[in-house]
């Protein structure tokens, strides 16, 4: 029990790589809050899910996109311990096309969603953080940010972004022993990729060393080590979990 007695925020773990972060905190003792734009039910079943380890957990409905409603958020993950000491960035959403089509809106979407709906959560965070002396932030980039993807320039910029943010708070909060650092995934097995025909999913799996797509569990236990005190000499660190997809 790594974490336990410890409150950690995940934002957008309805699902897939989020539901498997809360899990995977919750097996560790933390008491888990996660946040959900669309989607209650299944919201809902992360929190049983993470229930069965003995834990708190709470779905907040808040689109972090809006400042106001990741305010509410905190406050929300506040009554339950009345502290923070970890928060995990997962939340995310696409909108692809080639640039040369991709409307204002489509941009705009991401960048608000992905890279200011970060830097909203960051911000409360390390005001909580600061004051405690301690905390550990993890934010989910992509190797979609580190090496580009036709169709996805906002998609790309947006996480590049945070990894910048990443590394430059990383330098902010290192003195008051808060850690600060980022996994970027590969190709995870989820909904989407499920929904892709067999031929295209093995033809991924050709581009990957390990001959196989990621599960979300991979992503999952790689967050809980740096939220950990294994990693607490950790910070400012990019972590691919991508089968070495970007070597």
């Amino acid at each position: 029990m790594l974490l336990e007695n410890q409150t950690a925020i995940v934002t957008g773990g309805s699902r897939g790589i989020g539901r498997a972060i809360c899990v995977a905190l919750a097996k560790e003792g933390a008491n888990v809050v996660t946040c959900y734009a669309h989607g209650a039910k299944a919201a809902e079943e992360t929190v049983s899910q993470c229930k069965e380890y003995g834990v708190q957990a709470l779905a907040v409905q808040a689109d972090i996109a809006k400042t106001e409603e990741v305010d509410h958020l905190f406050e929300e993950a506040l009554k339950v311990t009345g502290s923070l000491e970890i928060l995990v960035n997962n939340a995310g959403i696409t909108k692809d096309g080639l640039l040369v089509r991709m409307t204002d809106e489509q941009f705009d979407q991401v960048i608000d969603t992905n890279l200011k709906g970060t830097f909203y959560c960051m911000r409360v965070a390390s005001k909580h953080m600061m004051k405690k002396r301690y905390g550990r932030i993890v934010t989910v980039s992509s190797i979609v940010g580190l090496n580009g993807n036709a169709g996805q320039v906002n998609y790309a910029a947006s996480k590049a972004g945070v990894i910048g943010m990443t590394k430059s708070l990383a330098k902010e909060l290192g003195s008051r022993n808060v850690t600060v650092n980022a996994v970027a995934p590969g190709f995870i097995t989820t909904d989407m990729t499920n929904a892709l025909p067999d031929t295209v999913r093995e033809q991924m799996a050709k581009e990957i060393p390990l001959a196989r797509l990621g599960q979300p569990e991979d992503v999952a236990h790689a967050v809980a080590f740096l939220v950990s005190d294994a990693a607490s000499y950790i910070t400012g660190h990019v972590l691919n979990v991508d089968g070495g997809m970007a070597m």
